[in-house]
């Protein structure tokens, strides 16, 4: 649990292991006509190449009964020429058949390379797109590795369909098709011999095809619960060392680990045991075709086909040209019904990886019915406002007013107040009660209380991370409902108690405040932040590069960064969430004189444990329980010796 509250973090992909696996088909459907939407031309191209090579696969049967037949003829009357003049250009044609089949095979393969990760490419692309509109309450209620997980395990169970499944399901399923075709062409007697033996096989991949389908589907939500228990751990390395917490981390570890490796192994125990069994059927399947057609051949049984039904030569009899080919389309029969049941646990795991796929893309995106703009603006000698179509360093809100169609302008001054708030995370669990905040335009406002009290929560209803349950937020006098949630966030600068930097160079995360700002507002940020002179003595100054969220620097270093990245963006606004928590006091007396300066002509919201840093604060509240007990400057909270008077006197803790 972070401090989030009342927020609890979960798994997107749901409790692992449970429930019966599902091919969902209106997932898949999903998938199909993604496909087809995103490569029109491509899809059809490569089906036909697959289907094209199919057929192919199938010839060689036809083209060897017509060689026996002709051999069997000829044997007779020992005419080897005439023999050898029908057969080679048979053989020629077969082999014209295995050079197109060649071809259409490889062209289908390069095609379905670019297809796929072409279509994986736009569903990554997609899945972050969606993430960018997802409220930040997701992120809170979500493992963060869980959500990796579909970015990674799930995205390749989609890719190993697509590439391999897909195209496999197409072409087996045609050569089944086609062989089982030329089959009752030759003789239905042997035909039916084969349908049972197919039948046979069906019932033992509907028996272990399940059985293996469902793992699948467990091991791919056990992975990605697996992973999200991993990020935990890594992000949470140094808390794990200084508490000692080693073995129980390795014992939890080992729990989710025993439940990937359980699940693992069923689904490859049964996978590998489908193969072997399916396969050992066909041998059977061959060896009772072989006595069967034997036997059919020896007492010249009337032998019903299509073929003979079309040729009006009546039933005829088994021959020995009609049995070698009708063994070999046997293997290949058998062969390639293995091979669909194979596909099993590819769809099941398609099934599985793309539902979660659909639902990260599916989850409600963060709500905005905001139509007030924030604009660049010139201010008049009479107060008077208008818009700017250039950077002028005053905004203005422009107001589109929807009952007159009227647009009024008002200057952003930094003027914020709350009334009667009230607001809950989860229904029923109410943590800020009728919360009334005043901040007018330059005031510095502090929140003070205990860890849990509701400071940040007010914050996160300030910039709309949250909406409130009850109460109004005006902004400049305007409802914040009414505001566009992106100018909403671009008045405000916000440094958290928890620094994010990202990889890049120094100034690439000071210019993350402001993209469009030079290298010279940049540096003259950092100077006000009191970073530039750590930042100069760094191996190449604003040049070097940062990794895996600044971890080469130390955490006040990575603080005052942060700062900076907040001042070139240059905001009305600022919440300074216990923004000085992780520097040591002579860092903090630097990063204070910076901090006034740049705090100066705006509405500042501070949060703070050290009592220290808000004494100059216009406006001081504390907070207990989600309700503000005390409201007033530092001297008027010492004169009234009240809760703030026995925190900073040390009567009470923070904590």
């Amino acid at each position: 649990m972070s401090k989030t509250g009342n927020r609890q973090v979960r798994d997107s992909g749901g409790e692992a292991g449970k429930g019966r696996p599902r091919v969902d088909r209106g997932v898949l459907g999903r998938v199909f006509g993604m496909l087809l939407r995103a490569y029109p031309v491509l899809v059809p191209v490569a089906a036909f190449c697959i289907i094209f090579n199919a057929v192919c696969s199938v010839m060689p049967a036809v083209f060897q009964q017509k060689v026996v037949a002709l051999i069997e003829v000829h044997w007779k009357s020992g005419d080897w020429e005439t023999a050898s003049g029908e057969i080679v250009p048979l053989v020629l044609v077969l082999v014209g058949f295995y050079v197109l089949s060649i071809a259409a095979s490889t062209a289908s393969r390069q095609l379905m390379a670019v297809i796929t990760q072409g279509f994986l490419s736009k569903v990554r692309r997609r899945m972050f797109d969606s993430m960018q509109d997802l409220p930040i309450k997701y992120f809170d209620t979500h493992r963060h590795g869980d959500i990796m997980s579909v970015y990674t395990n799930d995205t390749d169970a989609l890719r190993e369909f697509i590439s391999q499944a897909l195209p496999q399901m197409l072409a087996s399923g045609i050569i089944v098709l086609g062989v089982f075709g030329v089959m009752i062409w030759y003789s239905v007697w042997l035909a039916l011999v084969v349908v049972a033996g197919v039948a046979a096989m069906i019932f033992v991949s509907r028996k272990l095809g399940g059985g293996s389908a469902k793992y699948f589907v467990r091991q791919q939500k056990s992975t990605g619960a697996t992973e999200g228990f991993i990020q935990e751990m890594m992000s949470g390395q140094k808390v794990v060392k200084v508490f000692n917490h080693e073995d129980q981390a390795l014992a939890d570890f080992k729990k989710t680990n025993d439940r990937l490796y359980e699940d693992s192994f069923r689904a490859h125990a049964y996978a590998n045991t489908l193969g072997p069994v399916i396969m050992n059927i066909g041998n059977l399947l061959y060896v009772i075709i072989a006595t069967v057609g034997g036997a059919l051949l020896l007492a010249r049984v009337p032998n019903p086909s299509v073929r003979g039904l079309f040729a009006g030569a009546g039933l005829g009899v088994v021959t020995i040209d009609v049995l070698l080919p009708f063994l070999n389309m046997t293997k290949q029969f058998t062969g390639n019904v293995n091979q669909l049941s194979q596909q099993v646990n590819a769809i099941a795991m398609a099934s599985a990886g793309a539902g979660r796929i659909f639902a990260l893309m599916d989850e409600q995106p963060e709500t905005d019915d905001g139509y007030v703009k924030l604009v660049d603006a010139v201010i008049g000698p009479d107060g008077s406002v208008t818009e700017a179509d250039h950077r002028t360093g005053h905004w203005a809100w422009k107001h589109p007013h929807r009952a007159d169609g009227t647009v009024t302008y008002t200057e952003l001054r930094g003027e914020v107040t709350m009334n009667d708030v009230d607001f809950a995370y989860t229904e029923g669990k109410q943590v800020l009660f009728d919360v009334s905040v005043y901040a007018y335009p330059g005031q510095k406002v502090a929140f003070v209380g205990a860890t849990g009290a509701g400071k940040t929560t007010i914050t996160n209803l300030i910039n709309r991370f949250y909406d409130i349950a009850d109460g109004k937020i005006r902004y400049d006098g305007i409802n914040v409902n009414k505001i566009r949630k992106s100018d909403l966030r671009r008045s405000l600068g916000i440094v958290l108690q928890d620094t994010n930097l990202f990889t890049g160079t120094v100034m690439d995360n000071i210019r993350y405040g402001r993209l469009d700002a030079t290298d010279a507002e940049c540096v003259e940020a950092a100077r006000l932040a009191g970073a530039d002179d750590f930042i100069t003595r760094l191996p190449e100054g604003y040049a070097t590069e940062l990794s895996n969220n600044g971890s080469n620097l130390s955490q006040g270093q990575r603080q005052l960064i942060a700062i900076a990245r907040c001042a070139v963006a240059d905001p009305p606004v600022m919440i300074l969430d216990e923004a000085t928590s992780s520097i040591d006091t002579r860092t903090e007396a630097i990063v204070q004189r910076g901090m006034d300066k740049l705090m100066e002509g705006r509405t500042t919201f501070v949060i703070a444990h050290r009592l220290s840093t808000v004494r100059n604060a216009d406006v001081i509240m504390v907070l207990d329980h989600g309700r503000i007990i005390e409201r007033g400057s530092h001297e008027k909270l010492i004169a009234e010796k009240g809760t703030y008077y026995k925190l900073y006197k040390g009567v009470f803790e923070l904590e």
